[in-house]
């Protein structure tokens, strides 16, 4: 017969500590484990403060600590601390015990445990389906957290994503993503879009900002200058969703123009057709292609601008740079001729940053800037499902667990099977 004593003795053993006795509070609606622990005899209480161990001096009143649940049973760990008399730091301190830190009121595994099955759901349904307080699923997130962070390396990073994404209303995030292939993952956070945010990015980042090869941004002035000034050997490559994105705004700036000066005439043409312009023709249905292929007949600003979006397209489908470099520099002067005034100011935009652009090609796929994309769409879901955090620390600390692949302590392992 396997008791429980011998499972929590094998799962999480405690040196210098004794699981005494287990009791069964036999409740049908909440039943419980009551695990008592006491000191192994001989063994001398380690200090909080400085870890020194010293002789006991009292005992306290016992505390309860809750743990990883065994078969769906709460498991209580009942425990009367120590106060140990510190000779190093002369005076009496309540000890420190290795299955919880500090004041928490669940042991760590059980907080690992938590956190793991955080990232399959959100932090209020783990908190309801384990019986515990949203403030203890925090805990055990901000334990994995920190864990992550210590133990992750940095040096096989060769390529990064900056972008910037809003958090509330008026205040961005700078996200540093490293794209490298087969590890793109979150590296790091900062409050605002300014140099000084991501040069704070590059302090911390250190010597490995000499190897790094490219770094993915959109046209955001100051991202451009900061990569340039910190790391000047890396090719700056401007991300070709976020150059497309800007075009789809001159293109809808274009519609929206129009459609006023022709409602005030009567006429509706332009009416219900934004998303009709702005979507990929081979993302239209049959139905919405002919609608498209007849409305463009009309000679209209909004469908030579539509025609200028979708030509750019083809900048894209270059083998060569040389090829590339002329494409785009025709592109820009038609555009700008066409005097459609958001499109020829978005050309003249990128007529000025055409090197930034070109650098695409020179990186000849060495770097995917579509994932970018797909990783600020990730931290959007996550921005979307973290609605209630009021704090810009819970916000970082919520997105590095979901996206930061960290690495994981191995003490929820023996308990947690969720990947």
């Amino acid at each position: 017969t396997v008791h429980v004593k011998t499972l929590l003795n094998f799962v999480e053993k405690h040196k210098g500590f004794v699981y005494e006795r287990v009791r069964l509070e036999r409740d049908p609606e909440a039943p419980r484990l009551l695990v008592t622990i006491r000191a192994a005899k001989r063994s001398k209480p380690c200090c909080s403060v400085c870890g020194a161990r010293g002789p006991t001096h009292s005992h306290l009143a016992p505390r309860v600590w809750q743990g990883v649940p065994l078969w769906g049973i709460t498991v209580l760990y009942l425990y009367a601390m120590r106060r140990v008399a510190c000779r190093t730091c002369e005076r009496v301190i309540v000890e420190a015990v290795p299955w919880s830190r500090g004041k928490h009121t669940i042991t760590t595994s059980f907080a690992l445990f938590l956190a793991r099955w955080a990232k399959r759901m959100s932090w209020k349904q783990v908190a309801h389906a384990f019986g515990v307080s949203w403030q203890a699923v925090y805990a055990g997130v901000t334990m994995a957290v920190e864990y992550g962070l210590a133990h992750r390396t940095l040096d096989d990073v060769e390529a990064l994503g900056v972008d910037e994404v809003m958090w509330r209303r008026g205040t961005f995030l700078t996200v540093v993503y490293a794209l490298d292939e087969g590890r793109r993952r979150l590296l790091w956070i900062g409050r605002g879009r300014s140099k000084e945010v991501l040069r704070g990015f590059f302090d911390w980042f250190g010597d490995h900002a000499h190897t790094l090869r490219f770094v993915a941004t959109d046209m955001w002035q100051a991202y451009m200058a900061v990569i340039k000034e910190r790391a000047p050997q890396a090719l700056n490559v401007l991300d070709r969703f976020h150059i497309s994105a800007n075009l789809n705004k001159a293109v809808d700036a274009v519609r929206s123009q129009e459609a006023r000066a022709l409602a005030k005439q009567g006429k509706d043409v332009l009416k219900h057709k934004r998303w009709l312009l702005l979507k990929a023709p081979e993302n239209l249905s049959e139905e919405q292609a002919a609608t498209l292929a007849e409305l463009v007949k009309i000679n209209l600003k909004t469908f030579r601008a539509y025609l200028l979006k979708e030509e750019l397209r083809q900048l894209w489908g270059h083998a060569s740079l040389t090829f590339a470099a002329a494409f785009l520099y025709t592109w820009c002067r038609r555009a700008v001729a066409s005097r459609i005034t958001p499109v020829a100011r978005f050309a003249k935009t990128i007529e000025k940053h055409a090197d930034l652009i070109l650098n695409w090609f020179r990186a000849a796929g060495s770097i995917n800037s579509g994932a970018v994309e797909g990783l600020n769409n990730k931290l959007k879901i996550t921005l979307r499902r973290s609605y209630g955090f009021r704090s810009y620390e819970i916000t970082c600390i919520a997105l590095y667990h979901a996206m930061g692949d960290l690495p994981e302590s191995p003490l929820p392992r023996r308990f947690c099977s969720v990947v």
